[in-house]
């Protein structure tokens, strides 16, 4: 159950990153921020290179690189772009379909198969995530699907749809990455290659880039130390068990999210929530216990 405890340490360091995200995005542009997180992660890790011995790298392994580190860059952008346009507790919980999607990329891609108890724990997960947006039928919107239909039409949910499914393929690229490499080395390696295809993107997109980073540095720098221990968790996690297991325990900092929405930035829609939230600690229960 070791990586029980890793995966759930990841959805703890990723729900306190995504409050950093969304305070910088207050006084940034989401390009900036972007970056921002790949370039802070990496002032705390590369010093680790000391520490990490470096392993022989066989072709998977940029594969997974390139693959994988691109469409990590087009998903981060789009994470940000989603979370500020819309409330935080609204948009991050549209992430727990990562672990739906990935019941239809992971057979494919490095034929991982979850058990019939693993299933069941992942599609309640998604179950939840239902539950907690069913306020919406409401509000006039009839159907089993008016709750995401009315997120759809939202850009935040909208795009953190996309960015679900996005990191529903790159999770598996992850894991081939780890095996052909170690999660240490792996976490810098993304992170370094993700840090250089954004800069180009930063500088092209942004404006008074220094001036931003220099206001808003206070949230950056704990943005990046959490993005840091985030990614080393999940990246040790899943050389452990199933990439589907990892990341439905992952989504459980939506729970958290949604916490922190309520309190730190006042949004609303709290106790619609609350029978949703069970419901994917239940699911987290039942992955735990496959």
């Amino acid at each position: 159950m070791v990586w029980f405890v890793y995966a759930f340490l990841t959805a703890i360091f990723e729900s306190a990153k995504d409050v950093f995200s969304k305070k910088s995005l207050k006084e940034m542009d989401e390009y900036v921020v972007s970056w921002s997180l790949m370039f802070f992660s990496l002032v705390f890790l590369l010093p680790m290179f000391i520490f990490i011995n470096i392993p022989m790298l066989t072709s998977q392994f940029w594969i997974a690189l390139l693959i994988g580190g691109s469409l990590n860059v087009m998903a981060i952008i789009l994470f940000m772009k989603a979370i500020k346009a819309s409330d935080l507790s609204l948009t991050i919980p549209m992430i727990t379909f990562t672990p739906l999607f990935l019941l239809l990329t992971s057979p494919i891609m490095i034929g991982e198969f979850p058990t019939p108890l693993g299933l069941s724990g992942v599609l309640l997960i998604v179950v939840g995530s239902y539950v907690m947006k069913i306020k919406y039928m409401k509000k006039g919107l009839k159907g089993f699907f008016a709750p995401f239909g009315a997120l759809i039409k939202e850009k935040g949910p909208r795009l953190m749809l996309l960015v679900a499914f996005i990191w529903s393929i790159t999770s598996n690229f992850d894991k081939m990455g780890v095996i052909n490499s170690s999660p240490m080395f792996w976490v810098a390696a993304t992170g370094l290659f993700m840090a250089i295809i954004m800069l180009p993107i930063m500088l092209f997109k942004s404006k008074n880039i220094m001036q931003k980073m220099k206001s808003g540095y206070k949230a950056l720098i704990p943005m990046g130390i959490f993005g840091v221990a985030a990614s080393i968790f999940q990246m040790t996690a899943v050389s452990m068990t199933l990439v589907a297991y990892v990341i439905s325990i992952k989504r459980t900092s939506t729970i958290m999210s949604v916490l922190f929405g309520h309190f730190l930035f006042k949004e609303k829609g709290l106790k619609e929530r609350l029978i949703g939230v069970i419901l994917m600690v239940l699911g987290v229960v039942l992955i735990m216990l496959s």
